[in-house]
């Protein structure tokens, strides 16, 4: 390719969050490889050394971000906009000030409108004591237009087995595995968003990435959770 026809115009690191722009308000990328639960569902090991309550440095390849036994984020506001929180590792329990309450993960995608305003908790709890609990997610802020900045709050779930999924090959036999999660490519659609949602790019990745199975929740008091109201 010629000089004059470079494709790169930029290139920035992938910091922590990433830098965005409109109508991407924020974009994190999660990667925490957490140890071995306790009877409390936090780590298996000390704190001791951490900035609890805010502690966002990778020490020993995990954080407890504002988590003070489980980690993860409690209570906190939103409005005006939307959160896309796609869990591709371990799982995210959620409640609202609206009385929603559930968990997902392994696949699973929340698209949550905030609207005029909600209260939210996002922890993830450590669920197994007898092995690692990486966990791995992408959380994507979109702004909603300013006709939509007070409409009611809504959570639309996109469960891993409804999301489409389909796979497209380059000339050389490249593999490109893409799960649509809005829009749509070709004539496949994505579920459908929450109300008054905003755009959104759907996301791909490159063949070999094998998807994670659902959630193995023993001891059987802790089942997988669908949102109730």
């Amino acid at each position: 390719m010629s000089q004059d026809r470079n494709v790169v115009i930029g290139v920035k690191p992938l910091g922590f969050p990433w830098e965005t722009q409109d109508p991407f308000l924020f974009c994190v990328y999660h990667s925490d490889d957490y140890p071995v639960g306790n009877e409390d569902f936090g780590p298996d090991t000390t704190l001791e050394g951490r900035n609890i309550g805010n502690d966002f440095v990778l020490k020993d390849g995990w954080r407890m971000y504002h988590g003070a036994t489980v980690p993860g984020f409690p209570v906190h506001p939103h409005r005006g906009f939307e959160t896309v929180t796609v869990v591709r590792k371990g799982v995210v329990d959620h409640s609202d000030s609206l009385g929603g309450a559930g968990r997902y993960g392994h696949g699973d995608v929340q698209w949550m409108t905030a609207g005029k305003g909600v209260q939210h908790a996002e922890m993830f709890p450590l669920l197994n004591r007898e092995k690692k609990n990486p966990l791995e997610l992408f959380q994507i802020w979109l702004n909603l237009p300013g006709a939509d900045k007070f409409v009611e709050p809504h959570y639309a779930m996109l469960w891993r087995e409804h999301i489409p999924v389909i796979e497209q090959s380059d000339k050389d036999g490249l593999k490109t595995t893409i799960e649509v999660v809005a829009g749509s490519v070709g004539s496949v659609k994505a579920p459908d968003p929450a109300p008054a949602s905003a755009p959104s790019p759907c996301r791909s990745s490159p063949s070999g990435i094998r998807r994670s199975p659902r959630i193995d929740t023993s001891p059987q008091s802790f089942p997988p959770a669908r949102y109730t109201r």
